[in-house]
């Protein structure tokens, strides 16, 4: 082997033990398992959204909690606000000791991903500016005081344009700044800003919050390819966030949506049973929990509670259920 041979595979090694040095992160022993909550989600699969919220804290006793406060439910009228649900959720929450990383913006968690009120849909996008710092002020204002929020999250996945682009356009980078520099003049508790896990950069979302989460999704379905799997290697979180933290220094990370509920293209309720097991099972969401904890995020907000409790009540199916219970009563330690 020639000496430039040798040189370059000298190179290639040492490359490999530095990458495998940046990316290297020791798996934690146990897991913090929080859960996202949507009133939305629940009511379109049927369920009283209180009496599953209810279950998720009580039952399941989670007590990390994603909560989206929609500007289409807050603010069902222009300038008349809704407050009962938001009220009921922290309240409840804040009885049990629990966390609330509550979210305000036109993007947030569930499709379309762009809640905009029926009134403000008609509006130019400056006239819908002028109405969502209102919003959103409205929100903060209310529950500033409320020790139950650890953090207040902006928009969801506000970088990712591979979806929902139809529903929410194209970003505003200028206006996600004010957004976030407005929550911070109304309050003092850090904002969090989020990215996809398999799409997503994190550069943006990294440098503009004060913490970060991600998303990750495994299983996939469409109508061309039918189901499929984007599995990265759990190495590639790490990376990622190594990366940001050099670039913009070291943020509190969480991976804030694990998906573990069926990926559908009709709402879930509607669908057959059988097409809502077949895309997740019991053995995939052993697959995926285990998977996650590869990525070494020491806390995971799971996605899918209202699913499972609607199984649960609805299907006959307590399997789902029974699993998340026992992670929340006992983080692994595998």
């Amino acid at each position: 082997m020639s000496y430039s041979l040798l040189k370059i595979a000298g190179l290639a090694i040492l490359g490999m033990i530095l990458f495998l040095a940046f990316t290297i992160r020791p798996v934690p022993a146990d897991v913090t398992y929080g859960a996202s909550f949507s009133v939305m989600h629940a009511e379109e699969l049927g369920l009283d959204w209180r009496a599953t919220y209810r279950a998720v804290l009580d039952d399941l006793k989670v007590r990390n909690l994603r909560i989206p406060a929609y500007w289409s439910r807050v603010e069902p009228e222009r300038d008349v606000y809704s407050w009962s649900e938001l009220d009921f959720q922290l309240s409840e929450a804040r009885a049990r000791d629990a966390q609330v990383v509550l979210a305000v913006g036109r993007r947030l968690p569930r499709w379309p991903e762009c809640h905009v009120p029926d009134w403000a849909q008609s509006l130019s996008w400056d006239e819908q500016k002028t109405e969502l710092r209102a919003y959103i002020t409205a929100v903060v204002e209310r529950y500033k005081d409320n020790p139950a929020i650890t953090y207040w999250q902006v928009e969801n996945e506000p970088y990712l344009k591979a979806f929902a682009f139809e529903h929410c356009g194209e970003l505003d980078e200028t206006f996600l700044k004010e957004e976030i520099a407005l929550v911070h003049s109304l309050d003092s508790r850090p904002v969090l800003v989020t990215d996809s896990g398999n799409l997503g950069t994190w550069m943006g979302p990294y440098k503009n919050g004060d913490a970060f989460g991600t998303s990750l999704y495994v299983y996939f379905w469409n109508p061309e390819f039918g189901q499929f799997k984007t599995k990265l290697p759990a190495l590639v979180y790490r990376m990622k966030e190594r990366l940001v933290d050099f670039m913009y220094g070291t943020k509190p990370t969480f991976l804030i949506e694990l998906s573990l509920e069926p990926w559908l293209v009709e709402p879930t309720g509607k669908a057959p049973l059988e097409t809502q097991l077949a895309r997740m099972d019991i053995e995939k969401f052993d697959e995926i929990i285990s998977y996650a904890r590869q990525t070494s995020f020491s806390t995971q907000y799971l996605w899918g509670a209202e699913w499972w409790y609607y199984l649960k009540e609805k299907q006959k199916h307590p399997e789902f259920w029974e699993k998340a219970r026992q992670l929340y009563a006992a983080p692994s330690t595998k």
